[in-house]
């Protein structure tokens, strides 16, 4: 009997001891799933174990909620634009995710910065709700701020771009290329803002997409006017043989617009330089007009 009791506590034991270094990793079989995963597209990355604690795990249990306080925090302080378009807009290597999970991460040090500054100062309490109020929301508003100069930088330089390129398509065009292989080379060749979105233009035409809807996908993402402009002209390389002079006619007119914009900033700013001067001439005349004025209601009140 006490054979068989013995027995049965070193199998327990033995079960138990299984268990425990199944959890290390260097004991644990592998599992199939994992095995397979190198295979299966985009399945390069391993993914965390099921039931482990981790820094990735973690972040993909915060993922889902940074991204939906984000974004409904966005829509309350009035960005309306898609964050992804925005994202794939300046090339970043952030998804919106990532995105958002940094973006929460620095409210939460701004929530502890500003709590810090409130005990230290020990302000009343208004002053205090301040400042706990207002370290979250500069910690959100910094890399949404950020994000929105890089994109508008960005779709800035696509405009000012866009003639050039516009131009040496059309020269390409009309040499014999066909517009794919044209697009290639001006991507290739070219450096730029430019340059890079053709870059994503010809990786989703190799992935299978057609050339006027991968050219519509670019200028729903960059959101440039001249762009949108010019998209519809390139769709039509499969019914007119004319396609490098519409092209050329669509530079032009792309560079009227830029031309008209820079006569714009330069009557601003030539307005602005009348602003100092009517500052020092108004100012003196006033002083002139004031004394003789006051002289005469003292001499009149008297």
């Amino acid at each position: 009997m006490s054979g068989r009791v013995l027995l049965a506590f070193g199998a327990l034991g033995w079960i138990g001891t299984t268990l425990l270094l199944s959890q290390l990793r260097w004991f644990a079989r592998v599992p199939l799933g994992e095995r397979l995963r190198p295979y299966a597209p985009g399945g390069m990355a391993r993914a965390p174990r099921a039931g482990s604690l981790s820094a990735e795990s973690f972040r993909d249990a915060l993922d889902p909620l940074a991204r939906s306080v984000g974004e409904r925090l966005a829509r309350v302080l009035g960005v309306s634009e898609d964050l992804e378009v925005r994202l794939r807009r300046v090339h970043s290597p952030l998804d919106p995710s990532a995105f958002r999970v940094r973006q929460v991460g620095a409210a939460v040090v701004g929530f502890a910065v500003g709590a810090l500054v409130a005990l230290a100062l020990t302000p009343v309490a208004p002053v205090a709700f301040a400042f706990l109020l207002g370290g979250p929301l500069v910690g959100f508003l910094v890399p949404e701020q950020r994000l929105a100069l890089e994109s508008e930088r960005w779709q800035r330089r696509l405009f000012l771009e866009l003639p050039v390129v516009a131009e040496q398509l059309a020269l390409l065009l009309s040499a014999g290329w066909s517009l794919t292989a044209a697009l290639q080379r001006l991507a290739r060749r070219s450096s730029g803002a430019t340059s890079l979105d053709l870059r994503r233009v010809c990786h989703r035409i190799g992935q299978g997409l057609s050339e006027a809807d991968a050219l519509r996908e670019w200028a729903e993402v960059a959101h440039v006017p001249a762009l949108d402009r010019l998209v519809p002209v390139l769709a039509l390389n499969q019914e007119t043989s004319d396609l490098g002079r519409l092209i050329a006619e669509e530079a032009r007119a792309v560079r009227r617009d830029v031309h008209r914009e820079l006569i714009e900033a330069a009557e601003r700013r030539n307005q602005q330089v009348w602003i100092p001067v009517t500052v020092a001439t108004l100012v003196p005349g006033v002083l002139f007009m004031a004394i003789p004025f006051v002289e005469a209601l003292r001499l009149f009140g008297g």
